[in-house]
């Protein structure tokens, strides 16, 4: 039998053996064409899921799902950063290291809160038999500093899943209420996702409460990973990202769903009065989000998913976030999600069109070379009459090589296509856009060394992708297949390295 101390001494020793173990993978990371400019990235090994987004004393924390001792998936660690712009990130020691009998295979996400001058970390123990999930239990940890923490004594806290439940037991969103705290685990059982409610007092003590919530079709998901909380302009928001397999690739899957609403703390059920989707790409997963700066709700993503290429293993390295989204919500109940301000602050080199129209057959105009870009176009569809047209970006001279985002008048659907990306996942991505009154299509492009963020009618439509160019292919088009478009401005900045 160890003491606490013992334990806590073997802790801080497994975080300073990753710690060591990403330092010597980034001299082979750092050699590789696809590192951000702009996007939060790890020095080196995997990374997925953002965990514990917090803002405390001007500060942005995120810690993040990390294997320190490869670019493969592997037993989870949580890393750490912190900012104090959402911009610029500053690497600190892992977090947490599996090290005690209910985590042999990981620590999983979950969520941080500051509460008596301490921080607090929620998350999930994982055990794994025969290549299926044996028990996931739920633990804390705490910090004074906010980045040494020491696990819990009595761990786990919740150490077995309610008669609602699965084996499937994981990802603890806590938020506080009133005078109570609240915990929300994603789980599932029978075919249906679903998330577990528990309330306490004081942040040890957990009381189970019954379903908050249930999968109503098979688009919802087996079993929800990842919940999240928060409320905004008096309403409740509620989000989960469905678990999908292998198997399920290159089927239609919704990879993060949001439901707005009210949450009923008397019975402990969500009301869902808007369902709608974070985002639409194919490399986008398990959204987190803070309250930052004035209130405001921010969102960041794993910008990448299980089974798709990532060529970058080679280098050392796997997996990125996305830029941070500040949340809004319309007077219809759904959600907008566009890049926070703080972003343009990386503006450099500015080039602008205005009344730019073009017409003709599979016709096209250069605008600029860059690998690291944001565009904002905005297009008159009173005057534009083509049937398809868009921006070719990251495009070799010969345009052989590019990703193509095209809009198709008569369909309403825009289309983010990779097939001739270079080394990312071949297909199309296409989404019918949501319909308004305005006569106009406003896109907002984010193009980074290796992938690309979409916002469309000012938020209401995301898509983000991975895509992996040739480092010459930088080209930026504005096309046409038939007809007449016309812009109403185009803006295009090259875009100031982070790192």
């Amino acid at each position: 039998m160890h003491t606490n101390d013992q334990k806590n001494q073997y802790h801080q020793e497994m975080i300073m053996k990753a710690d060591k173990a990403i330092k010597e993978l980034s001299a082979l990371s750092n050699q590789c064409n696809f590192r951000m400019k702009y996007h939060f990235m790890p020095e080196a090994s995997w990374i997925n899921d953002p965990n514990g987004l917090i803002y405390i004393n001007g500060e942005y924390h995120m810690f993040y799902q990390q294997h320190p001792y490869s670019a493969e998936n592997g037993p989870k660690h949580w890393g750490h950063a912190k900012s104090k712009d959402l911009i610029h990130w500053e690497h600190l020691p892992i977090a947490l290291a599996p090290t005690e009998d209910y985590e042999t295979h990981g620590c999983f996400s979950g969520t941080s809160v500051y509460h008596n001058d301490k921080f607090i970390i929620f998350y999930t123990g994982n055990v794994i038999e025969d290549r299926r999930v044996k028990k996931q239990v739920q633990c804390m940890a705490t910090s004074q500093d906010g980045v040494s923490f020491e696990k819990d004594e009595n761990n786990p806290i919740i150490g077995n899943f309610p008669e609602e439940g699965s084996q499937d037991f994981r990802d603890p969103k806590v938020w506080r209420h009133e005078d109570k705290w609240y915990m929300a685990i994603g789980s599932g059982k029978n075919g249906k996702g679903n998330a577990l409610l528990y309330h306490s007092e004081d942040l040890r003590s957990w009381k189970y409460m019954g379903k908050m919530a249930e999968s109503r079709d098979t688009l919802h998901g087996k079993i929800w990973n990842c919940p999240d909380f928060f409320e905004i302009d008096g309403k409740d928001v509620f989000i989960f990202s469905p678990a999908i397999s292998k198997s399920e690739k290159g089927q239609e899957n919704r990879q993060a769903i949001y439901w707005v609403g009210n949450m009923d703390y008397q019975t402990g059920k969500f009301q869902e009065e808007v369902d709608g989707d974070v985002d639409l790409g194919k490399d986008f997963y398990a959204p987190q989000t803070l309250v930052g700066d004035q209130g405001r709700v921010i969102l960041i993503g794993w910008l990448d998913m299980w089974w798709n290429a990532m060529p970058t293993q080679e280098k050392g390295w796997a997996g990125i976030m996305t830029i941070p989204r500040l949340v809004s919500i319309l007077d219809d109940g759904s959600l907008t999600f566009n890049p926070v301000p703080e972003l343009q602050e990386l503006r450099e080199h500015h080039l602008e069109w205005n009344e730019l129209t073009i017409s003709g057959a599979d016709k096209h105009v250069c605008l600029t070379n860059g690998g690291a870009l944001e565009i904002i176009a905005d297009f008159d569809l009173k005057v534009s009459d083509a049937k398809e047209f868009g921006l070719e970006v990251r495009s070799s001279i010969n345009r052989e090589e590019k990703t193509v985002i095209s809009f198709r008048q008569e369909q309403n659907e825009l289309s983010v296509n990779r097939k001739q990306s270079g080394l990312s996942e071949n297909g199309e991505t296409t989404c019918e856009l949501i319909p308004h009154a305005e006569d106009y299509l406003k896109l907002h492009l984010f193009i980074d060394s290796s992938s690309i963020e979409v916002f469309a009618d000012d938020g209401r439509t995301v898509m983000s992708h991975r895509i992996y160019p040739d480092i010459e292919s930088t080209g930026v088009q504005l096309f046409v297949k038939s007809g007449v478009v016309k812009a109403n401005y185009i803006d295009i900045w090259s875009l100031k390295s982070i790192w």
